[in-house]
């Protein structure tokens, strides 16, 4: 079975509307936060791992804490979003094989190395959210925080906010 299958353009226009009504989403490269997501959250600072980071593993120990959080948040078959702010975006199944391109990395990374890349269950109960401007990740959702708490990555250790 294949994972990273696009939205249509209905479901694209759909939940892109609901990012900027539900969070506020105002894309800035310096005015920040660019969004609100509804509480319980978390955003972690992750700047030191922008440019000539010294800890490469850090990346893959990130993939796979993300991919186990989000395996434990959705049930056999759930697909949650994928969505790259105005690019393609997709449905994924955590427990599917994560195809990658030609540098190594996921359709969208789940690292917010030039985009704004974001990762939310289909109701939007929880979500992943990557700013590359602010260089942060936001997590959001009680259940993702939790699985998350269990296993954090290393990159989580700076917290920006909190609400």
């Amino acid at each position: 079975m294949r994972n990273w299958v696009p939205l249509s353009k209905k479901e694209y226009g759909q939940n892109w509307n609901r990012i900027y009504r539900d969070f506020k989403f105002k894309p800035s490269t310096s005015r920040f936060p660019s969004f609100k997501v509804p509480h319980p959250y978390i955003t972690y600072n992750i700047s030191d791992y922008f440019g000539e980071s010294t800890d490469l593993d850090a990346y893959d120990e990130l993939e796979g804490r993300v991919l186990d959080a989000f395996k434990e948040c959705t049930m056999h078959g759930e697909h949650i979003l994928a969505l790259d702010w105005q690019h393609e975006c997709y449905w994924i199944n955590p427990r599917l094989e994560f195809e990658r391109d030609e540098f190594g990395e996921w359709v969208i990374p789940i690292f917010p190395n030039g985009d704004y890349y974001f990762f939310i269950q289909k109701d939007f109960k929880w979500g992943f959210l990557g700013h590359p401007w602010e260089n942060s990740i936001t997590i959001f959702g009680k259940e993702l925080i939790d699985a998350f708490n269990k296993n954090k990555p290393r990159m989580f250790r700076k917290i920006l906010r909190q609400g």
